[in-house]
């Protein structure tokens, strides 16, 4: 079979002795599939006694789509009786021994660490559509690459497609392609469905008609693009923070802080001026003790009062409260506060403020004037989404674990500033005047 000229370049480096991890696709139509799988035809007949991994989200949807392109090919390649293929325990068994393992990579809550893989040994693996799985999965997979490597002095490959996505896909592969900081391991090849011509100008034609989200992502391969109708984001909204100069300073300044939770995230500070974030901070694991140091010399330095301070006091953040006197100790699951004296439908705190601050971004009603990691900061925010299920429900944010898992990593940073919210929100103390 004669190759796309994207699938010869993503063939080198799945040949070479450098690069580890390939993501190939970034739009419809590219051929995604059928490069995976005639990279594991060819490395079955090439190694024998070898063991490969085909994967994807859910092994129903891997039968119908993948599997099916793999009968397709070997029929073209009048391979079908050199193999053997066990509906059963999903397995293809080559002539020589060699094994295509067929796995549901899909997070089930009763198995969070992928405890399914078991003690499972494999030479390489192809995720289909990988950007459907988390990035946990991945990582697991990549882990039991180890399987007759030395045999063949072959190094650990991993090989996944997928379709424009705001997740772990974007952060790990896209972004730093686009950048040109990489790792040296990963390689990140874009394939357009105008790159395969093969397709049939029916098919692209109906790829231009889709709505403009969907036609930007799987026929331009635009990964800016989000069609999550839960984001509370919009786009244009988020960029928007870091030119929002006609956003006053405002009298009052505040300090928000997401204090990492028993070191197992990092320790975000945030200094307002009203509504304008004039310093962020990140420090990765740290004490208490340098924690409230931290906190108290920003205090100082920006003349921040004491009761114009919050911080999470969740996990590590609770042993704050008592050093932090009349601080705001913030509690993420506690009850929405109360505003113009009337409970608002909203899940927990950490909702209300989330939300709170969603909209205020949309207003154009938030300006960041200080450095901060902006490409982390973007992509932050695209994961402040609407966890809600149905009308009925009340309000509530996509929890932290879920965004680990599709961020690939935890969303300090728009923790500690949706937290800035809270004094927007909390009803204000009247002032007593003494005769």
């Amino acid at each position: 079979m004669k190759l796309l000229n994207k699938q010869e370049h993503a063939v080198y480096f799945l040949k070479d002795n450098e690069t580890k991890e390939v993501l190939y696709g970034g739009a419809a139509g590219g051929g995604k599939s059928a490069l995976g799988v005639l990279w594991l035809i060819e490395s079955c007949q090439k190694y024998e006694g070898t063991r490969w991994l085909m994967g994807r989200s859910k092994l129903k949807t891997l039968k119908e789509t993948t599997l099916n392109t793999f009968f397709e090919i070997t029929s073209k390649l009048k391979l079908t009786t050199q193999f053997n293929y066990n509906a059963q325990s999903d397995v293809i068994t080559w002539l020589n021994g060699s094994q295509i393992i067929l796995k549901d990579l899909f997070l089930y809550p009763s198995d969070p660490e992928f405890d399914k893989l078991g003690s499972l040994e494999i030479t390489g693996a192809f995720i289909d559509e990988c950007n459907q799985i988390t990035y946990k999965a991945w990582q697991v997979v990549k882990s039991r690459i180890r399987y007759k490597l030395s045999e063949y002095d072959l190094i650990p490959k991993m090989l996944g497609s997928c379709n424009p996505a705001k997740n772990w896909v974007y952060s790990s592969f896209y972004l730093p392609s686009k950048r040109g900081d990489i790792e040296p391991q990963k390689k990140f090849i874009q394939a357009l469905p105008t790159d395969n011509n093969h397709l049939p100008k029916t098919y692209l034609q109906s790829l231009l008609e889709l709505d403009k989200n969907s036609k930007e992502r799987l026929y331009y391969g635009n990964w800016e693009y989000d069609d999550d109708p839960s984001s509370l984001v919009n786009y244009d909204s988020i960029h928007d923070l870091f030119t929002n100069a006609h956003v006053n300073e405002g009298f009052n300044k505040y300090i928000s802080a997401d204090i990492a939770h028993y070191g197992s995230d990092k320790f975000v500070l945030c200094v307002w001026y009203g509504w304008v974030l004039k310093d962020l901070i990140i420090v990765d694991k740290t004490d208490p003790v340098k924690v409230e140091e931290i906190i108290k010399g920003q205090s100082v330095k920006h003349s921040v009062p004491r009761s114009n301070i919050v911080f999470d006091a969740d996990g590590l953040g609770g042993y704050l409260q008592g050093y932090l006197r009349n601080a705001y100790a913030f509690k993420n699951g506690s009850s929405p506060l109360k505003v113009a004296n009337k409970h608002e439908d909203y899940a927990n705190l950490k909702s209300q403020c989330y939300f709170y601050y969603a909209n205020k971004v949309n207003a154009s009603e938030v300006y960041v004037d200080c450095e901060v990691p902006k490409d982390k900061f973007i992509e932050e925010h695209e994961y402040i989404k609407n966890y809600s299920i149905d009308k009925d429900q009340k309000l509530r944010v996509l929890p932290k674990d879920k965004v680990k898992e599709m961020l690939g990593r935890s969303p300090d940073i728009t923790d500690a500033l949706m937290m800035r919210s809270v004094f927007d929100l909390k009803p204000k103390k009247a002032m007593i005047r003494r005769a």
